[in-house]
C-alpha cells in the first residue's frame, strides 16, 4: 500500500511557487491586493474539457469570492505552451499558474493520474483540490478528488466562505481532530 501524504486542516500551508504566464513568479497560497484569504485551485490541465468549464464557472463567482476577501489562484502541472493554449478557451481574469511539478503535487497531497495517452497529454497530472488558505497561513478548507467529476459547488462555497469569514459567526478550522 502506498504511503499518502495529505495535508491536514489547520496545518500550515506549504510554501510552493509556480509560475504565471507573463514569466514571473507566484506563491501558493499568498493573496494579493486586498485580500486576505487565497483559495487555490488544482487543476489537471489544459487536456481536460470539465477543467475548462470549472475554470471558466470559477470566473462567474469571482466578486463573489472578493466580496468574501478570498483571492483566486489556479494552478496545474502543465507547460507554458500548453497553458497559452488552454487559455484561448478560458474566459477568466484570476490569475492560472503552471509548472507544478509531481514533487509539488505530492507535498499538497492531492491525487495524481498517469496519462491514458499521449493525445491526453505528455505528463503526470493532478487531479482537482481546493486549499483555501486564511491569513494566518493556514489551511482552513481543503477538498481533494481522485478524478475530475467531484469538485467543490461554487454558489455553496462562496456562500460558507462569506459565512466563515463573517466574524460574528467565530467559526472554527472544522476537522483538526487527530486520529
Amino acid at each position: 500500500m502506498a504511503y499518502s501524504n495529505k495535508l491536514k486542516a489547520g496545518d500550515a500551508f506549504p510554501s510552493l511557487t509556480a509560475t504565471l504566464l507573463d514569466g514571473s513568479s507566484v506563491t501558493l497560497g499568498k493573496p494579493r491586493k486586498d485580500a486576505t484569504w487565497q483559495a487555490v485551485f488544482v487543476y489537471r490541465g489544459k487536456h481536460c474539457p470539465l477543467c475548462t468549464k470549472y475554470l471558466n464557472e470559477i470566473e462567474s463567482y469571482k466578486q463573489a469570492f472578493a466580496d468574501a476577501g478570498v483571492d483566486i489562484l489556479a494552478v496545474s502541472g502543465d507547460s507554458k505552451s500548453q497553458l497559452e493554449q488552454h487559455s484561448e478557451k478560458l474566459d477568466v481574469s484570476f490569475p492560472l499558474a503552471y509548472g507544478l511539478t509531481e514533487e509539488q503535487m505530492k507535498t499538497l497531497g492531492v491525487y495524481i493520474s498517469l496519462p491514458r495517452s499521449e493525445q491526453e497529454t505528455d505528463h503526470n497530472f493532478a487531479e482537482p483540490g481546493l486549499f483555501v488558505v486564511n491569513e494566518k497561513g493556514q489551511l482552513h478548507v481543503v477538498d481533494i478528488s481522485n478524478n475530475p467529476f467531484v469538485r467543490p459547488e461554487l454558489g455553496a462555497l462562496t456562500r460558507g466562505l462569506a459565512w466563515i469569514r463573517d466574524p460574528n459567526n467565530h467559526y472554527p478550522i472544522r476537522g483538526t481532530l487527530d486520529y
